[in-house]
């Protein structure tokens, strides 16, 4: 496990009342949207306002009131879908590392609304202390951490999503807290990212289209799979992720993977051309709802065959064609297996845990072997 910590800095308290109410939005007890409101020191910060997985599904923000401040785990749509509603909610300053604004469209979140979290650091929000870290998931995603927080001092750690198993993005260590909100999305699931890329790969030899979501798994898919002898092909999405990964210095890869990834561009590791059914295609999106995914679906009588790797939400073309057994799952870990959370747990010691983005009844192991309480309803005050 990654070794490299970050440690609080000393707060000064005096008579302020730190007592912390955590309320979940959005994201606990199924795999629904990440929104995580923290009241602490007079301010409401916003922990991601995402939508999805599933199509059309967004939080129920009746009654949330007026926002002080936005803080942005990273990217994806189910941590950043339903910022377009901050306006109903007095139109908060968001923060967010220069990666994840990258990844952002100006119409949903103005120049003038964004500011700056550093990816491994100290910094404040509107006078708040938070301590950042890299999590493994994606460019730019990182924990958030309250130093002081909670009655105790104890400290609240909200994680987002994250994984250790990445060869690709680094993992930064959270300091102790006393209040987690952790990424449950795999519950019990236990299986390690090294026997999931044999599968994957015995799988795809013969050729396949591996839908991947954008600023995801596919750069490290295709890093993983040219290790292993293959040559596969990334969409012009995923070719422009790994041409940016491979001269990217500021601290969202490390140098050896940075320089991984330049190898695979200049070594002809990667296939090229218009896509075959006997080419390994990694390309998105995640569930062949658009993109060259879609565009190869619509030719599937060609040849093309189809693997998903990650969740597949009711209602998208990769359910229909999983239930149907017309393409197979494989899974790839971007998410902590039960291992890694319990050794997280471990790690920062939390006196309760809140899981995200999992149902309880497919938590159960966790809920055994968990060090922490584990909270299953919308608010607590510590």
């Amino acid at each position: 496990m990654p070794d490299n910590s970050l440690s609080a800095p000393a707060t000064t308290l005096g008579a302020q009342d730190n007592s912390c109410h955590v309320r979940a939005v959005s994201g606990l007890g199924a795999k629904s949207p990440a929104a995580f409101l923290v009241e602490y020191r007079g301010k409401r910060l916003l922990m991601d306002l995402g939508a999805g997985p599933e199509p059309g599904v967004r939080p129920d923000l009746t009654g949330l009131g007026q926002i002080d401040a936005i803080c942005l785990s990273h990217a994806h749509g189910d941590h950043v879908g339903a910022l377009d509603a901050r306006g109903d909610h007095g139109n908060p300053p968001v923060w967010a590392t220069a990666a994840t604004w990258g990844q952002i469209d100006t119409a949903l979140v103005p120049q003038e609304a964004r500011r700056l979290l550093p990816l491994k650091g100290s910094t404040e929000v509107l006078g708040t202390p938070v301590m950042t870290g890299r999590t493994g998931h994606a460019p730019g995603g990182v924990w958030l951490h309250l130093p002081g927080a909670g009655r105790e001092g104890g400290g609240f750690t909200y994680m987002g999503d994250w994984t250790v198993e990445s060869d690709l993005f680094p993992f930064d260590m959270p300091p102790q807290a006393d209040f987690l909100i952790d990424d449950a999305s795999y519950g019990n699931r236990d299986q390690s990212l090294a026997d999931q890329i044999g599968a994957l790969a015995e799988a795809a030899r013969e050729g396949a289209v591996l839908c991947v979501p954008a600023a995801g798994r596919g750069p490290e898919m295709a890093l993983r799979l040219a290790a292993l002898g293959l040559r596969p092909l990334p969409c012009p999405v995923i070719r422009r992720e790994i041409e940016a990964l491979a001269t990217d210095d500021s601290g969202i890869i490390d140098a050896a993977p940075r320089a991984a990834m330049a190898a695979l561009l200049k070594d002809g590791q990667l296939a090229g051309g218009a896509p075959t059914p006997q080419d390994i295609v990694i390309t998105t999106d995640a569930n062949a709802e658009s993109g060259l995914a879609a565009d190869l679906l619509a030719r599937r009588e060609e040849g093309f065959r189809f693997i998903f790797t990650g969740y597949v939400p009711p209602g998208t073309p990769a359910e229909r064609l999983v239930a149907a057994k017309q393409a197979l799952w494989c899974g790839w870990n971007v998410h902590p297996c039960l291992g890694d959370m319990l050794w997280l747990q471990r790690e920062i010691k939390p006196r309760w845990v809140m899981p995200a983005f999992v149902k309880p009844a497919s938590a159960s192991k966790l809920a055994e072997a968990s060090h922490a309480t584990l909270l299953w309803e919308p608010g607590f005050r510590f």
